[in-house]
Order: structure tokens, then sequence, then C-alpha cells
């Protein structure tokens, strides 16, 4: 991937309304992206993805896109405002590959079941290396708790590996995740990005 197009994949709750402190997060969080010319990522629909379409578009530059990748369901099945490019999928695990093979980083922000998939579907891509070592991001204080219980019981068990952990960073606002977000673009191409960075991680 060029660093002219370089790509931050932003998954969240579709559920969450715009005076919750999670989508002003998000919204803030896509229009540092835009600022910085980097192309957004998103599932297309409502919620925190239109949060980011949003945010993302008040500070747009030409050339770089907001991109949604939808699903077909029967709920939640509206777009987000202004996506320049758009996809849609018919199932979870075509779209969350796509989601894998055009992103650099990921940033989960708060979200429920829809979201924990994709966090752990792209975990466990970089664990067997079937994608690149590239930062995955929690957003906010939701995931400690998760992190905390995997540390205790699936590390502690040997369930994983202490290095399953390496990509992962826990950044507690934009800024804190605009710092790993530039690292990594002006990283690009270096395999040992997350092994050099290492103020965020869990």
């Amino acid at each position: 991937m060029k660093k002219s197009h370089f790509r931050v994949a932003i998954y969240g709750s579709a559920r969450t309304k715009k005076d919750e402190m999670a989508y002003k997060l998000v919204y803030q969080l896509a229009k540092h992206l835009a600022k910085e010319g980097y192309d957004v990522v998103t599932g297309g629909g409502p919620g925190l993805m239109d949060a980011a379409s949003r945010g993302y578009h008040d500070c747009k530059k030409p050339g770089h896109h907001s991109i949604g990748l939808a699903i077909k369901l029967p709920k939640e099945q509206r777009y987000a405002y202004h996506l320049d490019l758009k996809e849609d999928f018919n199932k979870f695990s075509k779209r969350l590959d796509k989601f894998n093979s055009i992103s650099n980083v990921f940033v989960a922000a708060p979200g429920g079941v829809g979201t924990l998939l994709e966090i752990l579907y792209t975990w466990q891509l970089m664990q067997v290396h079937h994608t690149c070592n590239v930062p995955l991001i929690l957003l906010g204080d939701m995931w400690q708790g998760l992190i905390s219980w995997m540390k205790k019981e699936m590390l502690k068990k040997k369930l994983v590996n202490k290095e399953d952990f390496d990509n992962i960073y826990i950044a507690k606002n934009c800024k804190e995740a605009m710092d790993i977000i530039n690292q990594a673009h002006s990283s690009l191409g270096n395999k040992d990005f997350c092994l050099n960075y290492n103020k965020y991680k869990v």
C-alpha cells in the first residue's frame, strides 16, 4: 500500500447516537485523519460509521476517500453520510477479509458483538500471519477489561502467547490514537513497527 493511499479502518457500533460521547470521539478522530490525508474505511452504516464519514468530510482533502464496506442486514441497513466509495456484502466473512486487505491501521471504537467480531477476526489474522503486522488500536475505556480478562485467563493458561499482544494498543483519546496512526504511517513497510513503538501497548 502506498503512503499516498494510507487507509485507517474504524470499527464501531451502528447503534450509537449523535449525542453520545463515543460518536463525538469518532467524529473528531475522523477529522484528524482527513487533515492528515489518510483514507478512512468503515462498515458504511449508521452510528459510529456515520460519525466517521461525517467527521471525515468536514476536513476532507481532494483525492482522498471515505470508503464504506456495507453488510446487507434486515435492520441497520441505512448507509452512512456521504461515502465516496461503497461496496455491499452478503456475508460478514467476505466483508472482513476486504477490511483486512485494504487497511493499514485498525481502530476499534466502542461497540457490541459485531465490533467484537471485527476485533477478534483482525487479531487472529495477524496472529497466524495471514495479514501484516499492523496496529489494532482499541479506542476509549471500554476494552481494557477484555484485555485484562484475556491476560488473566487465556495467557495465564497458555492458550495464547505473550507475543500475540504485540500489535494491540489502547488509546484513551484521539491524540493517543493519532500518535500511533502517524507512527504507523511514517513506518510503513517496516515489519518491526510494532516491536519499536511501545508507549500504548496493552
